[in-house]
This record gives structure tokens, C-alpha cells and sequence, in this order.
């Protein structure tokens, strides 16, 4: 996997996040492999049943948070990719990182991780989810 596919699966994740898409969210993460989610203030979450879950009552949430973000680097590692991000929302910065592999020769997620950045670095403009790169 190529770097590039793990930042055009990021943007799709953030994507289907801004559309409150849960069937995108659905199709992005790993249908075999493990998977980790840890939402702000939440607890782990280890399986695939319990991240979708999580999603489609966050997604379905009509108060749910806009988000833009912001990448920081994308770190392979090993077979994995992960991309780190500034998660910028309502007053408030949040650190991100997500993780990719190859599966069925398409990128999915297999980890969500995000939590308060309580010392951020400054930021250039926050950047909107789209997939037009």
C-alpha cells in the first residue's frame, strides 16, 4: 500500500463522518482483520460489531460535532499505514490517529483513535473532507 491510498481512505473517513454516512463507515473498515476504536471518552472498542455500532449512533446523531481536520504524517508501519491528524472541532483540537491496511486489494481501516490535544501545535486552515484530492 502506498501512502497515498491510506490518505484517500482518511479523507474518506472523514467524509463519511461530515455525511453521517454509516453505510460508507461501514464499508471502510475491515470486514476480517482486527479492529480498534477509542472515541473520546470511551472505552475500547474491539470488535467489528461493537465499532459499527458506535458509528451508527454517532453518525445518526443529528448534534453530532462537524469536523475538519488537518494531516500531521502518514507513518508506515509494516504491513499497516497509520495517518495522524489534528481533529479540529467546536473549541476544541483533537489528536487522531487511524490506521490502514490492504484487504481484498482495497484499503480499510483497522484503528480509530482519538482524544484531546491539550497542546496543539499551530495549525494551518482546517481542511474539509472531500475525495476530489
Amino acid at each position: 500500500m502506498h501512502p497515498n491510498e491510506a490518505l484517500f481512505a482518511n479523507e474518506g473517513f472523514y467524509l463519511a463522518f461530515a455525511q453521517g454516512d454509516v453505510d460508507a463507515m461501514d464499508r471502510l473498515w475491515s470486514a476480517n482483520a482486527s479492529v480498534l476504536c477509542v472515541h473520546p471518552g470511551w472505552s475500547a472498542l474491539t470488535t467489528r460489531a461493537a465499532v459499527m455500532e458506535s458509528w451508527a449512533r454517532i453518525l445518526e446523531n443529528p448534534s453530532r460535532p462537524q469536523i475538519a481536520f488537518q494531516v500531521q504524517e502518514v507513518v508506515p508501519m509494516g504491513g499497516v499505514m497509520a495517518v495522524v491528524c489534528y481533529e479540529q472541532l467546536q473549541g476544541a483540537v483533537m489528536l487522531a490517529s487511524n490506521l490502514y491496511l490492504e484487504e481484498a486489494q482495497t484499503v480499510r481501516m483497522v484503528g480509530h483513535h482519538a482524544g484531546v490535544c491539550a497542546n496543539p501545535p499551530p495549525l494551518p486552515e482546517a481542511k474539509e473532507p472531500r475525495l476530489d484530492g
